[in-house]
């Protein structure tokens, strides 16, 4: 396909896959359906890097932010960006690589924990309260509940809750990531944009061929 005839493919492609993310995302706020339409936060932006690129899936990401901004405000705009929109574009550079995996899930973890702190940090400054010891004190308390149920007579030191608050959002995050693989996987080859192929463990159990 020549570029001339590329070029308007490319951007209309690029605007329906960022109004797709758009539409997910506000879907999603306004009308939660558990977890099933968080899977696709990040994908319609790998989807563009897969078919073309690195400048079409940043300005996917950045069309979609926008869009929301307009609809939702910038506040709400900016908690899609951070991180799904970035881990959209990072999973793309990665598919499209062929890595494994494991290194997509490990630096998408990373992306989706930065996100967690960021969206603390943000609404912290918003609501004029650290949210942060509000999260502490519910670890604290789910701790003791713990403890209390086994008969420990411990009580949990504040960097040890906040320790294990931190390993949660992280094992939170890469959970969330494997999801978005297998959503991904099961999707992207139907749509002829086949990510890399998952460990064998997990082909033996989808019956998905290397």
């Amino acid at each position: 396909m020549s570029k001339p005839a590329r070029s308007p493919l490319v951007m209309v492609e690029t605007a329906f896959l960022a109004s797709t993310a758009s539409l997910i995302w506000l879907i999603n706020y306004y009308f939660p359906l558990g977890p099933l339409l968080r899977i696709f936060f990040p994908v319609p932006m790998a989807l563009v890097y897969l078919r073309w690129g690195a400048r079409a899936s940043w300005m996917s990401a950045t069309v979609s932010g926008l869009l929301l901004t307009v609809l939702m405000g910038p506040t709400r705009s900016i908690l899609f960006v951070v991180p799904y929109a970035l881990q959209g574009v990072l999973l793309g550079v990665l598919w499209r690589r062929r890595a494994s995996w494991g290194l997509a899930i490990f630096l998408g973890m990373l992306i989706g924990t930065f996100g967690v702190f960021f969206k603390v940090w943000l609404l912290s400054i918003l609501l004029g309260e650290d949210l942060w010891v509000y999260f502490t004190v519910q670890v604290t308390e789910f701790l003791n509940w713990v403890f209390d149920k086994l008969g420990w007579l411990v009580q949990p030191d504040l960097s040890v809750v906040q320790a294990i608050a931190v390993v949660m959002i992280l094992i939170n995050s890469a959970v969330y990531m494997l999801v978005v693989h297998l959503g991904a996987l099961l999707l992207l080859d139907r749509l002829g944009n086949p990510i890399p192929r998952p460990p064998h463990w997990i082909q033996v159990i989808l019956d998905v061929e290397d």
